[in-house]
């Protein structure tokens, strides 16, 4: 998988500023924030959770894992194994310590890179790309290698093309790194003739949540 250099910097240096995203900031002007800007966030975190359900004894990889959120999440709630991959290493480090912190660093742990060049031949039950799909130049290159790692479910964010916010991400974006926005007919082709049983698109605010049984 070909990740810019300028994305991996920008996310290294974003790092914990990303990661208090999902913090205990529990002011009137986070939450204003957060309901405003931030649903779609929310919204995808609580989906995959679901999704995932029942999880004990179940094995995850969680692409582009950011600060570990999903995998410390799914790894507390009864994974079995989970693998956090992300090609920023501020991401990385706060993914372990936040493992860590958690108790979970025997079956929640992150590797540096490449995800498909990371696993080798494992295969995982489910497979999480959340706020990924936003920077891959060849999506559907990244989703046949999900495919060829995961035997179960998969659950994809792809942002949503068009609309006021969307305009102001492109342009907040424009000096960082690449973006990449969706319509839904552009998502229902990127998954067609992949000889998944079922895939369901949803919209969700600000992004479309995608579920792809395998």
């Amino acid at each position: 998988m070909e990740t810019t250099s300028s994305t991996a910097k920008f996310f290294d240096a974003y790092a914990n500023d990303f990661s208090a995203i999902y913090g205990n900031q529990n002011t009137l002007v986070h939450a204003v924030v957060n309901r405003v800007f931030r649903r779609s966030m929310v919204l995808r975190y609580e989906r995959t959770l679901a999704g995932c359900m029942p999880i004990e004894g179940k094995s995850v990889i969680d692409i582009g894992c950011g600060p570990g959120h999903y995998s410390v999440a799914l790894a507390t709630r009864g994974a079995a194994r989970v693998l956090g991959v992300d090609f920023a290493p501020g991401m990385i480090d706060i993914a372990r310590t936040r493992a860590a912190d958690a108790g979970v660093t025997d079956r929640c742990t992150f590797r540096l890179g490449d995800f498909l060049e990371a696993t080798g031949d494992e295969t995982f039950d489910y497979a999480v790309v959340m706020g990924f799909m936003d920077y891959i130049a060849d999506p559907r290159g990244l989703i046949e290698k999900v495919l060829r790692v995961c035997h179960g479910k998969a659950f994809f964010s792809f942002p949503v093309e068009g609309g006021l916010l969307a305009w102001q991400r492109r342009l907040r974006y424009r000096s960082r790194c690449p973006l990449y926005l969706y319509s839904e007919p552009q998502i229902r082709t990127l998954f067609s003739g992949l000889g998944a049983r079922a895939v369901s698109v949803e919209p969700i605010d600000r992004d479309y949540f995608v579920t792809l049984t395998v």
